[in-house]
């Protein structure tokens, strides 16, 4: 018997089982799914590049069919291991604006609102530069400035000034717009996910035990109460029981998942799997949201690029030199927040990840030669997509249509396609002119809208920030309340990207974080 039963290691589920665990007379039991965060590539920050396909610690998903895309399935990595996705992301450490965390409290997230996140956010974060009125210092999770930068990023960032737009050493800070260098989750030149800043320092304690390679398959309920839950652990099924409540982190697709799973979820569906009904809950799993962007490369004509970089040298410098050189490099260095013409208020609506390297195809794709890279993403989609269970079997993956660019008056791709206009404008800036080489996507510069309709259908990708699918709101129809409860039942909990209502205008890592840091405080009545 366990007090408080965690379901997923990552992002939140880390924080959680740090937080939760601190009273030594509660006793916490934290399950994933993989295994621990082991593998060095994981620590070793440019090691993403290696460990992304690694499907050990992936769940390696891939969406539905997207009609918009001309019927491409799109790769959704989530991370699969302690940290989860906080230990295969690329880093940046990206808050969103207050307007983001208003907007969650006045569409019924009550008590989300920016003044009393900021808080939070401040808690978790452990900045080198010291706190401030916006800024932490002495939370778990590390947050540097990058070790390394290639000169390329520094080129990135002086064309982006000449482009017009300002320059901004903290994205985090009074204003968001700009171009600059990300700050990442580093620690001492290594990655510092929920994992290492949460877990590794209270992993000891007496009241906390923590199981990897614990597949979750359902929640247990007596009398309209969460229970425990039923898992696969070496090839046989436990049950595990919690004493006050089940609280779900595995995510915003493996959550709402194990909601209908467990027959929390819409009655229709759940039936078509003979999934007995606990509670008929129609939006489990809808409100999908996800970051879509548009990648532009170039060729480069100096050697100077990630892509001739000896992974033997990065790997001696990186292991045996105190972790020195590129291997300590997130690989996205370059950070960009611009205001398209179509923004609605005074929010920066595009993102820009510039790589100083040719990524084709999330880097699946190896090119020859020397390039760099822009993805640029509308980050306020209006696209609503749902994921949906493929089965009644807890080993099948959950099917996951986004429905990228579905939104009905079209006024993603419009913004999509300025994203791509921004992106050929900084490359074609002075700044750049003696490194441009020839293009390569887009091969030739779309002269029409229809054409960059066209590039953007035939190229974009998520940048992996899928959120929504368990929407929390003081309405009924949402599945959580404020607090994080879910509706219809006793002593169920979720906690981690499903909940939330929109996207923040970044980056997810960091909001899941504050996310969870809060739900503590309200689990433990603080």
């Amino acid at each position: 018997m366990y007090d408080y039963l965690l379901v997923g290691a990552g992002s939140a589920g880390c924080v959680l089982a740090n937080r939760l665990s601190a009273d030594p007379s509660v006793r916490v039991l934290l399950l994933e799914a993989g295994p621990r965060d082991w593998h060095p590539f994981v620590h070793m920050p440019a090691g993403l590049a290696r460990i992304a396909g690694m499907t050990s610690i992936n769940w390696d998903y891939q969406t539905e069919p997207q009609t918009q895309l001309g019927g491409r399935r799109l790769w959704c990595p989530r991370g699969k291991l302690l940290g989860g996705s906080s230990s295969i992301n690329a880093m940046c450490y990206i808050r969103g604006v207050p307007g983001d965390y208003d907007e969650w409290a006045a569409n019924g997230a009550t008590g989300w609102h920016w003044d009393n996140v900021l808080s939070y956010f401040r808690k978790s974060e452990g900045n080198v530069r010291g706190a401030d009125a916006l800024h932490g210092a002495d939370g778990p999770l590390s947050v540097s400035d990058l070790r390394h930068v290639n000169p390329l990023t520094h080129v990135f960032v002086e064309a982006g000034q000449q482009a017009g737009l300002p320059f901004n050493d903290d994205f985090n800070g009074a204003t968001q717009e700009g171009v600059g260098l990300y700050q990442v989750t580093q620690r001492n030149g290594a990655r510092c996910s929920t994992a290492v800043g949460y877990l590794d320092p209270v992993k000891s304690r007496p009241n906390l035990t923590v199981r990897t390679g614990a597949q979750v398959a359902r929640i247990v309920f007596e009398k309209g109460r969460a229970v425990g839950v039923e898992c696969r652990i070496d090839g046989r099924t436990e049950r595990l029981t919690a004493a006050r409540e089940v609280i779900l982190s595995a995510g915003a697709i493996n959550s709402p998942q194990l909601l209908m799973l467990s027959g929390i979820g819409p009655a229709e569906e759940l039936r078509r799997h003979a999934i007995a009904v606990v509670h008929d809950a129609p939006q489990v799993g809808a409100n999908l949201q996800d970051h879509l962007d548009v990648t532009t490369l170039q060729h480069c004509t100096r050697p100077i690029t990630y892509d001739r970089i000896s992974q033997v040298k990065a790997g001696f410098d990186y292991f045996l030199r105190g972790r020195r050189g590129p291997g300590t490099s997130n690989v996205a260095e370059g950070a960009g927040f611009a205001r398209s013409a179509l923004a609605p208020d005074d929010r920066p609506d595009i993102q820009l990840h510039f790589i100083p390297a040719m990524i084709d195809d999330h880097g699946r794709n190896r090119l020859p030669g020397d390039g760099y890279t822009m993805h640029a993403c509308y980050v306020r989609p209006h696209s609503r997509g749902r994921v949906w269970l493929a089965s009644g079997r807890p080993e099948d993956k959950a099917r996951i249509d986004p429905n990228y660019l579905g939104d009905p008056e079209g006024f993603d791709l419009k913004v999509m396609v300025e994203c791509g206009k921004l992106s050929l404008e900084i490359f074609a800036q002075k700044a750049f002119d003696p490194y441009r080489g020839a293009p390569i996507f887009p091969a030739k510069i779309p002269q029409t809208d229809a054409e960059w309709v066209q590039f953007v259908k035939s190229r974009a990708e998520t940048v992996y920030h899928p959120i929504g699918t368990c929407r929390m709101g003081s309405d009924e129809a949402a599945v959580v309340d404020p607090e994080l409860r879910v509706r219809g039942v006793d002593g169920l909990r979720v906690v981690d990207a499903s909940v939330m209502p929109n996207l923040p205008g970044g980056n997810t890592n960091a909001p899941t974080i504050m996310i969870a840091e809060r739900a503590a405080d309200l689990i433990l009545g603080h």
